[in-house]
């Protein structure tokens, strides 16, 4: 099989997102071709090169997100007209205005039908069936994206027409059209500006020459490692070729969209936010299956407009082999100790944490708190030295007690030093693992600290409560109370953290691995493919066509309907419903259906 990986800002780069998860991917599925087709973030993050790459990566393309150089297209008259429909539907579909003229309409419903072969199935999955003219304000911007796709394949590319002054005056239009919402009409120039070119931005995968046969349509299956920008390309190859689509949200991107520029003006926090809503929104409908990371995100689908039908779970693999040691022993450097492992930034709410350790030092006054990470960027820097002039405000050194002179209960540390020089060493080194976070997708520190076969508090954010199962103790977030209480409970109780440990580690071990990672994906792909196989013409010897080489009930949609109302009842609803089959394979249909 060749599946065509598409990323955007990780794979194959050495820095960025889903990077790890995708280089484990196709290195435990070496029995198939894959293609990478990545978009970079950066000029630092494409010089810092490529991961190694295994010998089953046939072929590697990239484009950047982060600067456009004018492609130099010159649009003629009715190539400018076509844009302006186009550009000019899909921005009154992120303002709410109603529909455009039935000149206009029909113009961008032809565009975006103009297709050959396989993929003339989804124009026509999106159109009316009668006039042509979308139904719905799904249609609309599918339509209008589409015609835009078809545009930028006939002329060469419309970089320079997004970023030209007609498409700010088109947006304008849209924004002061009757009926538009009142945070669209409230948009002025510099809003218009800015939108303007993140749509730009957004849209440059449409003028990629990533489609053609020698391209993503020679592959069998896409699979984009995030939503957003990332499966545009592959909404373009299952349009221009009917290559199926298949989209992977560890993170879903349009929630990461909600909750970046807080500070940006209603206007473009409107119209932006709906363009994302819509190409998520479309992903979706045409992807053939969407997979989450866990329950929460893919609630987060459903609630954006994946069908329950297509959504799969598919856990993220970790590579257990490092903590196998530490997670077989039976030993505990210190009873007495508490260990916090991640990266030190303001959602892990260290704060909270140091004022639960206070508490728990009142009852427990031998207890020890380790925090072993390194702060993210400036942020989580002056985030460290805050929390570092906290614990020595809560915890002043003591010249008499259990502890010397000059020795801090809390103590600032990193992974990789001399005297820690691996993460599973830091979850060795304590009794319990804390987890204070107030915001967290799939707590990766969490089941690494169960793997290592700890006894677990954690605050009920993300998907801690669906990873941990009922092998650890979870309390509510910015509670320092409540988190003292538990991480006393557990360092007062050794047996009750040994059976917690070990249902961890077992659970881990069973959901949380790179093996069974890889084997999920592996069988969504057979899966995929079997039920929506890419139609290609075969050539012979010569490269002429071979007639007969596909049998041509293959090409022939037909209804399965049942005989009688007997049948249909013994059938079942699915059989009842008549609903259109393409069908696979050249074997005669049933007798109920001639």
């Amino acid at each position: 099989m060749r599946i065509g990986l598409l990323t955007e800002g990780g794979y194959p780069y050495v820095s960025g997102d889903a990077r790890l998860w995708c280089d484990r991917l196709v290195h435990g599925l070496a029995q198939h071709e894959f293609d990478v087709y990545a978009l970079s973030r950066s000029q630092h993050q494409e010089d810092e090169g490529w991961i190694p790459l295994p010998r089953n990566v046939r072929r590697v393309r990239t484009a950047p997100l982060w600067m456009a150089e004018d492609d130099e297209v010159a649009l003629g008259r009715r190539a400018r007209r076509r844009f302006t429909e186009c550009f000019g539907e899909l921005a009154a579909v992120l303002c709410g205005a109603p529909g455009a003229s039935p000149g206009s309409a029909s113009g961008v419903s032809g565009a975006a039908g103009r297709i050959s072969g396989s993929a003339s199935s989804v124009s026509a999955s999106t159109s009316n069936a009668t006039g042509g003219a979308p139904t719905s304000e799904a249609d609309r911007f599918a339509n209008a994206l589409y015609g835009l796709a078809e545009l930028a394949r006939d002329e060469g590319g419309l970089t320079g027409a997004l970023r030209s002054e007609a498409a700010v005056r088109t947006l304008e239009g849209a924004c002061r059209a009757p009926g538009a919402h009142r945070t669209a009409r409230e948009a002025r120039v510099p809003d218009l500006l800015t939108v303007a070119a993140h749509l730009e931005r957004a849209l440059r995968p449409l003028s990629l020459d990533w489609y053609e046969d020698d391209g993503l349509g020679a592959v069998d299956l896409c699979h984009a490692a995030s939503g957003g920008t990332a499966a545009l390309p592959g909404l373009l190859a299952r349009h221009f070729t009917g290559v199926p689509l298949m989209v992977t949200e560890y993170g879903v991107r349009l929630r990461t969209h909600y909750l970046t520029a807080p500070d940006a003006p209603p206007a473009v926090r409107s119209l932006l936010a709906a363009f994302h809503g819509r190409l998520a929104a479309e992903a979706y409908r045409q992807a053939e299956v969407v997979t989450a990371g866990n329950t929460h995100a893919r609630r987060w689908q459903e609630r954006c407009g994946a069908e329950r039908e297509k959504l799969r779970t598919v856990y993220p693999g970790m590579n257990a082999r490092p903590f196998a040691e530490v997670g077989e022993s039976t030993d505990c450097a210190d009873p007495d100790t508490l260990v916090w492992v991640g990266r030190v930034e303001p959602a892990k709410d260290l704060v909270s944490l140091l004022h639960a350790f206070a508490e728990v030092r009142k009852q427990a006054p031998r207890t020890r708190l380790r925090i072993v990470g390194a702060p993210a960027g400036p942020e989580g820097t002056a985030y460290l030295g805050h929390c570092r002039t906290l614990a020595a405000q809560l915890f002043p050194d003591e010249a008499e007690g259990p502890h010397a002179a000059g020795d801090n209960p809390v103590s600032f540390e990193e992974t990789g030093g001399p005297e820690l020089p691996a993460v599973a060493d830091a979850y060795a080194s304590g009794a319990v693992t804390v987890l204070s976070s107030v915001v967290e997708g799939f707590p990766v520190g969490l089941v690494e600290a169960m793997l290592c076969g700890r006894a677990t508090v954690s605050t009920d954010v993300g998907a801690v409560v669906e990873v941990i199962g009922g092998t650890g103790l979870v309390v509510p977030p910015r509670n320092p109370r409540a988190l003292a209480e538990a991480c006393v409970a557990l360092l007062r109780d050794p047996e009750r953290r040994a059976r917690l440990g070990a249902a961890a580690r077992a659970r881990a071990l069973e959901l949380f691995t790179v093996e069974q990672n890889i084997e999920a994906f592996h069988g969504i792909y057979l899966e995929i493919v079997s039920r929506a196989p890419v139609r290609r013409g075969l050539l012979d010897g010569a490269g002429e066509p071979l007639p007969f080489a596909v049998p041509a009930e293959a090409h022939v949609s037909v209804r399965w309907t049942a005989a009688s109302p007997d049948l249909a009842a013994r059938s079942g609803p699915g059989w009842a419903a008549s609903r259109p089959v393409r069908a696979t394979s050249p074997l005669p249909a049933p007798e109920g259906a001639r």
